[in-house]
């Protein structure tokens, strides 16, 4: 079971993380300092850090700073309500793997989570990926459903291939831009939405199953009927 350290000196907010990741099946342990925080992280035994910034005795970017040049490579996510594009850039400069601004989506913290923690796995290699009666090659790039090629342009295979690796996983939009076209959701940007409808056109119509669903308001999962 993975343990992930909550560093949050709002209680309220770090019991709310602690309570849903728990009930995601993570072991969640809580710190409200960053002393505190980075002391717990160097000790080991953590497998990821949810850490927020403005936070007493040590600020987060510090604390992840420290938590790099001790050799530390574990991955962190930065949780805050400092969301200006220097702190965004800072941040990641300074050591951390992600950065997410408050409010948020906790399905979005969720996914995030489930993300920088399976990079770190080590994966075999794989060539096909199915679902139901669709496979994905990704050697030949190709796609194929019920014995019919579909052809994808680079854009859906990569989307494609994202669903398929993370089926039956709510994938956020903001995911979703930032792995297949490695940009920064913008909530004016309708790309996501557009390319999922030109994909479910290609994968689904013309098949009594459908794969791609929506979730309104969460995102985007695809899994079989069942």
């Amino acid at each position: 079971m993975p343990r992930i350290l909550i560093v949050e000196d709002d209680r309220t907010t770090g019991e709310y993380l602690a309570r849903g990741l728990g009930e995601a099946g993570f072991a969640v342990e809580l710190s409200v300092d960053g002393a505190d925080g980075l002391h717990r992280l160097l000790e080991g035994g953590i497998d990821l850090a949810i850490v927020d910034v403005m936070l007493p005795r040590l600020d987060g970017f510090a604390l992840v700073k420290a938590l790099r040049a001790a050799g530390v490579q574990m991955p962190v996510l930065h949780l805050t309500a400092r969301d200006a594009v220097a702190d965004r850039v800072h941040g990641l400069e300074s050591g951390a793997d992600d950065y997410l601004v408050k409010p948020f989506a906790f399905t979005e913290l969720l996914a995030r989570v489930r993300t920088l923690l399976r990079r770190g796995e080590p994966r075999a290699e794989t060539t096909r990926l199915s679902v139901a009666d669709l496979e994905l090659d990704l050697v030949r790039r190709r796609a194929v459903r019920s014995g019919r090629r579909i052809d994808l342009t680079a854009k859906e295979f990569a989307l494609l291939e994202l669903l398929l690796r993370r089926r039956g996983e709510v994938l956020p939009r903001s995911l979703i831009a930032a792995e297949v076209w490695d940009m920064n959701f913008d909530s004016d940007t309708n790309v996501v939405e557009v390319a999922i409808r030109r994909l479910r056109a290609k994968i689904d119509d013309g098949f009594e199953h459908k794969l791609i669903r929506t979730l309104r308001g969460m995102g985007y999962v695809l899994e079989a009927e069942g």
